[in-house]
């Protein structure tokens, strides 16, 4: 259980650091290209990858879609977090799960029963209720609301794409892990060389350390989630809820206490059903059909 915990805290620690960076003025697109960098390090000193077992036939389509989306979706990650908060995109980022799940039972031909139904439901009434809106705030939002809808269809289609990738198996997963990691820092760099030779931005070493540190708990939340995986194999499930649940607690509590943001009764209302949906998704897995 301690690595649960542990990857919860590295996941809510992301959350945080996004949060903050306006306050300190950090440039994202460089703290996620030296994030990359830095998970690409931790990843070859952890695993040992061997990447000399990649081949013509391993997934590189879905290497280089990840490549893509990786980073782009940490932007509008941070541009999210920066405008609605932690508790909505957090939500909105956990609540992407739905879409593995549809995938589950349109690409991968498993099996649907009522829990997995049930959650669903819950899940969609989950994702109205917590981006609902007071008549007096709609006209402003309406653009921020951009944020959390791309976080949610984005995460969820990363996980689809880790889910065909594990499905290989003629190379290990952290090789395959490494590649991604490696593929999205060089995409990243190509985007900042582009940016500071537009003079768009300026290269500074604030940037760097928020990068080291992001890249720290990003690297973290994967290590721990995946040795949880392993000290719990015969749980998978017990691991999934526990860690989107807590992540789901802990994000509403420090969102809401430290950062003192705004939910309307239906907002808190969507964070219940979320949990619920979350509930509903776990018990599905282990229900006789």
């Amino acid at each position: 259980m301690i690595y649960i915990i542990l990857s919860i805290c590295c996941s809510v620690t992301v959350a945080i650091l996004l949060k903050l960076a306006k306050r300190y003025q950090i440039s994202i697109i460089q703290a996620v290209t030296v994030n990359y960098l830095a998970a690409l390090t931790l990843c070859f000193l952890f695993f040992r990858p061997d990447v000399s077992q990649l081949s013509p036939g391993a997934p590189w389509p879905a290497y280089i879609a990840l490549a893509v989306l990786l980073p782009a979706i940490f932007l509008f990650l941070a541009a999210s977090v920066k405008n609605l908060g932690i508790v909505k995109t957090d939500i909105a980022q956990r609540l992407s799960l739905f879409i593995p799940v549809l995938a589950a039972y349109f690409i991968f031909k498993e099996d649907f029963n009522s829990f997995k139904i049930a959650g669903l439901c819950i899940g969609f009434a989950a994702i109205f209720l917590t981006f609902i809106r007071k008549p007096d705030q709609v006209e402003n939002s309406k653009g921020n609301l951009l944020y959390p809808v791309v976080v949610f269809i984005g995460f969820g289609v990363i996980d689809v794409l880790f889910k065909q990738i594990a499905l290989y198996k003629d190379l290990p997963y952290t090789t395959s892990l490494f590649t991604v990691f490696a593929l999205a820092f060089v995409v990243s760099l190509l985007i900042v060389i582009t940016l500071v030779v537009a003079r768009k931005i300026k290269l500074q070493l604030i940037n760097l350390v928020c990068g080291l540190i992001l890249g720290l708990f990003n690297f973290g939340n994967i290590l721990f989630y995946m040795k949880a995986h392993k000290a719990l194999a015969e749980n998978p499930s017990t691991v999934f809820a526990a860690m989107n649940l807590g992540v789901i607690i802990v994000a509403s509590l420090i969102g809401i206490i430290a950062f003192k943001e705004k939910l309307s009764k239906l907002n808190y209302a969507g964070i219940i059903l979320a949990i619920a949906a979350v509930i509903f998704i776990t018990l599905s897995q282990n229900a006789v059909r």
